[in-house]
């Protein structure tokens, strides 16, 4: 008997919400290597694997059509928890400055913030911009980058001028998409008026 739509967005056990777990539990492992043994080798390793799986779950729930409801909360709630941790790490180490992590961070909590005001009106949140994906793609990059440029070898005097580089430009690239959502929320909130449901349970 076929499997509905409807039944295959319910499912809770699928390769991609396997993997996301997996990413999930990286997490400890990951900051016990890095603070407290630091064994940065190690510690990039499992970064990669991380990244790896991040990947794969979103084609393999496409390619397998094994997308669901759980996959949909758990994936980016997985993929937030893992950069707000490494980035908290990294600052930790001394590998990359504090100031970063509170813009990569603090941009995050207003866009959060916005949200309300799609929700208070009934609509969904904005459609994602694309500048926005390539700037948490080139800090996803320029993160593996330092951790590898950590120590006093030949190849780390190499990579630490790149994952620099890539950190600051992926920054700026992430403001200034933080920026354009906050535009949308607040043209959204000039020019729509609050939905009867939002207004009637305040």
């Amino acid at each position: 008997m076929s499997t509905s739509g409807t039944d295959r967005s319910d499912r809770i056990l699928t390769v991609p919400n396997v993997l996301s777990v997996l990413r999930l539990l990286l997490i400890p492992l990951f900051l016990y290597l890095l603070l407290e043994r630091e064994a940065d080798g190690w510690a990039l390793a499992v970064l990669l694997v991380s990244g790896a799986t991040d990947w794969l779950d979103g084609k393999l729930a496409r390619a397998l059509d094994q997308s669901s409801r759980l996959g949909a909360l758990l994936d980016p709630f997985v993929d937030r928890l893992s950069v707000v941790t490494t980035l908290l790490a990294f600052s930790l180490r001394g590998i990359i400055p504090w100031w970063v992590t509170a813009i990569l961070i603090g941009r995050d909590l207003i866009l959060a913030g916005t949200i309300l005001v799609y929700r208070r009106r009934g609509l969904p949140p904005p459609d994602v911009i694309y500048l926005g994906k390539a700037a948490t793609f080139v800090i996803m990059i320029a993160l593996p980058v330092l951790l590898g440029a950590t120590g006093d070898s030949q190849v780390a005097e190499v990579l630490s001028p790149i994952g620099h580089a890539l950190l600051l430009w992926g920054t700026a690239l992430y403001v200034w998409t933080g920026i354009l959502y906050t535009y949308k929320a607040v043209l959204v909130g000039a020019t729509v008026p609050v939905s009867d449901r939002a207004a009637h349970d305040a």
